[in-house]
């Protein structure tokens, strides 16, 4: 697998950049496999615990930026990752479900990406030994893929993810903590699908923590969104950062 940096313009970056407590925010290009991603980086300092966000099934957008950047607020360091490509952002559900689906049949290809959104980290000076990845609906799924595959991580978080585990596969490789943080009103991704996850962790021995949040349906974390329930991602908020807490080192 081949991955390196490339620049990005300068005002491209000073468009984007932010500030948090001394933390300074930017793009990321890289490539993989000659294809090119770009991801997004914020850090407080070299040694703050990392993070690693996976997007939702938008692409990196300024919802993930707006999440890397209150984390930066905490003291973490941020690595957002690109699955889709460097400017692939799709805003039609049948591209949406295109990009998704390709990556979902591939899971090779979507281990591959996250393997080298990791080591772009650790070329930016993250400290991937103190590390956990967390996404979002469809980043949550990712994670989950990640933490099949027995990545040495601390944790791996899930935010109204898809839950069910591909035909072949199971958790017996998993490494670390998991975090499931679902709504209990989700109709894409069904409390039997939680349940099952449950049973299968428990069979497997995985540590692991499972909330359900009453009323909350699917992507009730999104800002601005009709599905949005601000109850719900403050709990979930809350927990995740209490969870970062107990299991990164500062």
């Amino acid at each position: 697998m081949r991955y390196f940096f490339y620049a990005i313009p300068a005002f491209l970056i000073m468009s984007v950049s932010t500030a948090a407590f001394g933390a300074t925010g930017a793009p990321v290009g890289y490539e993989i496999d000659g294809q090119s991603y770009e991801g997004y980086y914020i850090s407080p300092s070299d040694k703050a615990p990392l993070v690693i966000l996976i997007h939702d099934w938008d692409g990196l957008t300024d919802y993930e930026i707006k999440r890397s950047k209150m984390l930066a607020d905490l003291g973490y360091a941020v690595f957002a990752l690109d699955l889709f490509g460097a400017g692939v952002r799709p805003t039609e559900m049948k591209d949406k479900r295109q990009h998704t689906g390709e990556l979902y049949t591939n899971r090779e290809k979507m281990r591959a990406l996250m393997k080298g959104a990791l080591d772009t980290a650790k070329g930016k000076g993250a400290n991937v030994d103190n590390a956990v990845a967390m996404g979002y609906c469809f980043g949550g799924a990712a994670v989950l893929e990640w933490a099949r595959s027995g990545q040495d991580m601390k944790g791996f978080v899930t935010f109204h993810g898809g839950l069910e585990t591909p035909q072949g596969q199971n958790y017996t490789e998993a490494q670390g903590k998991l975090l499931i943080l679902h709504g209990s009103a989700d109709s894409s991704v069904t409390m039997d699908h939680f349940a099952a996850l449950a049973k299968e962790l428990e069979s497997a021995g995985v540590a692991h923590e499972m909330i359900t949040y009453g009323g909350a349906e699917h992507a009730f974390t999104v800002f601005g969104e009709a599905r949005y329930q601000k109850m719900a991602d403050d709990q979930s908020w809350r927990r995740f950062t209490e969870f970062l807490e107990a299991t990164l080192k500062k």
